[in-house]
């Protein structure tokens, strides 16, 4: 179901997608908004691990480095069926962990000094199988892809705005332009949000999967949202919130609402189902 819902919810965005480049050109205009997101699809899947463990500061580490992380990385990604990821630890207080890179071989699991300082043994693995999780899924990918998508439709937006579309009957009519402007990039975004919601209960039932200990998890998720309300997130770019296996930013039910990850209580009730 996960799986049907989230390339459903991807096949509308590209609909969207395309048919604003329609509004705004034609099919001509459909056939450059789809050649310009061939272009940031392939800048983003071959660019953007990089540019994330660059933004945290992340630092490669070895087995001689970090012999027990290492192993407990290199065991579960046997028992998930995948090569072993590049290792990183983020020297940082902020108790969190993520995945990154284009596919099975060229993936990168990070985690936080914090999230090693409060985790014990049983909970960190459960929250590196489901970084795993997310490789084995290509959900990294499918992220990518999403929030490249959304934020195309966004600039689409604003170009149909300011330059109206190919229709004369439409060039005039500044209420559906304003509109326009306003919904697309509106629903681009919800349905990005649906996408990453829907790829983190999978990787929630991935880890149960994995370790075999759904209540670890649980464990897991509950001290990483105890400190995330107490650490300081100034620095954490929100654009990349949707790859940590916890949301740093708080808020009320509103920015729930607008949240890459599914409530603690909704994770929760998730994985009761796995026991």
């Amino acid at each position: 179901m996960n799986y049907f819902k989230t390339f459903t919810l991807m096949a509308v965005l590209t609909i969207i997608f395309v048919l604003l480049g329609n509004y705004i050109g034609g099919n001509v205009g459909m056939i450059y908004a789809f050649c310009f997101a061939l272009f940031l699809n392939f800048f983003s899947y071959w660019f953007s691990d990089k540019i994330v463990l660059a933004m945290y500061g992340a630092k490669p580490v070895t087995k001689e480095q970090a012999p027990k992380l290492y192993n407990m990385v290199h065991n579960l990604a046997i028992k998930a069926g995948l090569p072993m990821p590049k290792l990183y630890i983020i020297e940082d207080n902020m108790a969190n962990a993520f995945a990154t890179g284009r596919d099975h071989h060229h993936a990168a699991v990070a985690v936080t000094r914090g999230i090693l300082n409060i985790l014990d043994d049983k909970e960190l693995e459960a929250v590196i199988a489901h970084e795993l999780s997310h490789i084995k899924n290509y959900d990294i990918l499918l992220g990518t892809l999403a929030a490249t998508i959304a934020g195309a439709i966004t600039m689409l937006a604003r170009m149909a705005f300011f330059f109206g579309s190919s229709s004369d009957d439409n060039r005039g009519n500044a209420l559906a332009m304003i509109l326009l402007l306003i919904l697309a990039p509106i629903a681009a975004l919800l349905i990005q949000l649906a996408i990453s919601r829907s790829r983190e209960y999978a990787a929630d039932n991935g880890s149960a999967d994995i370790t075999g200990r759904p209540h670890s998890l649980i464990s897991a998720l509950e001290k990483l949202h105890a400190m995330a309300k107490r650490t300081n997130v100034a620095h954490i770019d929100p654009a990349t919130s949707h790859m940590l296996i916890v949301n740093p930013f708080r808020g009320d039910f509103l920015a729930s609402l607008f949240s890459t990850h599914p409530t603690l209580e909704q994770r929760k009730r998730n994985l009761m189902k796995r026991n």
